[in-house]
């Protein structure tokens, strides 16, 4: 059903949502339009510009920091703005989706932030996307409650100096909002998600003593930054707020903007906060990118690609010193662990490896990190608190002694470890059970003890892809192909059949989710992101 926003040029295409009244107000949809009119055509250049850039790296298997900019790097006089008093102390930060129990959970879990995601933890159904922004409006007017329907637990906000400070993730620049047309064309939802939230809250957040805060996801360059940075400039105007009141992280998730981290900051240097380390985003990108380069790019399983291998050491040290140098908070990865309720020994042997990956980050110089869940907030406050003391960061850590050459960056032929058949298959695990869950308009999803999101299920099917492409060989003489892929997921559905049971089975979405999987990890076109394909098919 559609409804035109009266005096809008807004079309809202979905059935209508309990309270949606309340976020698609005229005004809020009004600059959502204005934003799109405005901005939306850069953007699609930008976007031609990532195939133009990606054709490139095809043509010369190498990447290289740009010469065009060298004159910014090599200026020692600039920095970032002066960080808030909010989000000065970054020690620890949680992620999720905006749901409403968890909304209330990551407020209350201790982390300093709370990564609100909309973005790689959720599903972008119309009722997310709106139901999110509810919530999170809701716990600022502290109107938020939560009883579990089938426990019944009740879940309500701690005091307002215990909660975490939100720093909010809007999607990426390449997917659209098809539930909202402006002209007759979907708005980005880059667009949908900053714009609402920022309509809305903005002052509401400067009354609480902090801002509106964001996460930007899957930048290829210092020109993609510009773009949000004019993007800050007008929408802070437009809503009469002061320059410089917004703050933005960058997750430097992709391998060109590695080469770029420095230029990245210097276009957002009025409204920047830091650099994260999306490990997850950052592996698939490697393989996007340089997934024809021949037998020195492939990777080996996902699980065996640690932070300790030497061009993920590079990436991450290359930041510290980059963030440090600016006066930029240095954000580490994600623990991706989620505790058993019934296995203490799992329990055991993964807080282990959270608190050695947290120590080495606060050790290397990191201002933070992240954790995928309440239970790992202490491990890696612990490995902080143990560098930082009382001091809220350590940016005056500037790793003079990290020299990073281009060429270590994508030096992944210094891994020994190579592709196995066992990590094939969950490769094809992970990805089908993930979709099915994505298509149920479930964003966050444990599996085998991990949150996995888009970003790990990208990893798997690139890694397929990569795989079969490459003409692998395992170590059980087994060939990489089309057809051992489809025999793995032929025998994955049937084995999750018999786990969950046949009705439980008819009732989800895993013949389609086994379907797209295969589609997007076998197809000789690449797609660029599998949530472009898996959108035309999420329902709602």
């Amino acid at each position: 059903m559609s409804a035109p926003a009266p005096s809008s040029p807004v079309v809202v295409d979905a059935e209508p949502l309990p309270r949606q009244e309340e976020v698609l107000t005229d005004e809020a949809l009004a600059f959502v339009a204005e934003l799109h009119r405005r901005f939306t055509p850069r953007r699609a250049g930008l976007l031609a510009r990532r195939a133009e850039r990606r054709a490139e790296i095809a043509r010369t298997s190498t990447l290289d920091f740009l010469p065009e900019t060298a004159a910014i790097r090599a200026d020692d006089s600039w920095k970032v703005a002066p960080s808030p008093a909010a989000l000065n102390d970054r020690r620890v930060e949680i992620t999720g989706p905006t749901d409403r129990k968890m909304t209330i959970n990551a407020l209350n879990s201790g982390a300093k932030i709370w990564l609100a995601d909309f973005e790689d933890a959720s599903a972008p159904t119309w009722e997310n996307v709106v139901t999110g922004q509810l919530n999170l409006i809701d716990a600022y007017t502290r109107a938020i409650d939560f009883t579990d329907p089938n426990s019944g637990k009740s879940y309500a906000l701690k005091a307002e100096d215990e909660l975490a400070t939100v720093v909010m993730r809007p999607r990426g620049w390449h997917l659209d909002e098809r539930h909202l047309l402006v002209d007759g064309e979907q708005v980005p939802g880059a667009f949908v998600d900053f714009g609402l939230y920022f309509f809305h809250n903005a002052q509401r957040l400067i009354d609480l003593g902090k801002g509106p805060y964001f996460y930007l996801p899957k930048t290829e360059s210092h020109l993609e930054a510009r773009l949000w940075n004019d993007v800050f400039v007008f929408a802070q105007d437009y809503v009469g707020v002061p320059q410089g009141t917004i703050r933005a992280t960058v997750l430097i998730e992709t391998i060109t903007a590695a080469y770029e981290m420095e230029e990245i900051l210097y276009e957002l240097r009025d409204h920047a906060s830091g650099l994260n380390a999306g490990r997850w985003d950052y592996l698939f990108s490697i393989v996007k990118n340089f997934r024809d380069g021949g037998p020195k790019f492939v990777l080996p399983d996902r699980n065996a690609v640690t932070m300790t291998a030497p061009f993920m050491r590079a990436y991450t040290e290359l930041l510290v010193r980059t963030c440090h140098k600016r006066g930029a908070h240095a954000i580490g990865g994600m623990a991706a662990f989620i505790p058993s309720r019934r296995d203490e020994e799992v329990n055991k042997v993964a807080f282990e490896k959270v608190k050695a990956d947290k120590d080495r980050e606060a050790g290397d110089g990191f201002d933070g990190s992240w954790v995928a869940h309440p239970d790992l907030v202490p491990i890696a406050m612990a490995s902080f608190d143990a560098v930082l003391g009382d001091k809220p960061n350590q940016k005056d850590r500037l790793r003079e002694d990290v020299d990073v050459k281009a060429a270590d960056l994508i030096a992944v032929d210094s891994l020994h470890a190579k592709p196995t058949y066992p990590g094939l298959v969950n490769a094809v695990q992970v990805g089908i059970r993930y979709i099915e869950a994505w298509l149920r308009g479930l964003g966050a999803v444990a599996i085998f003890n991990l949150m996995e999101d888009a970003a790990t299920a990208e990893i798997s099917r690139s890694q397929i892809w990569q795989w079969i492409n490459a003409g692998v060989e395992f170590e059980n003489g087994e060939k990489a192909t089309p057809e051992l892929a489809r025999k793995v997921a032929a025998e994955e559905l049937e084995n999750i059949r018999a786990e969950i049971g046949a009705d439980a089975f008819a009732a989800g979405h895993w013949q389609q989710a086994h379907d797209l999987l295969l589609e997007v990890a076998l197809d000789d076109d690449y797609a660029d992101f599998l949530t472009l394909p898996a959108y035309e098919q999420l329902r709602g």
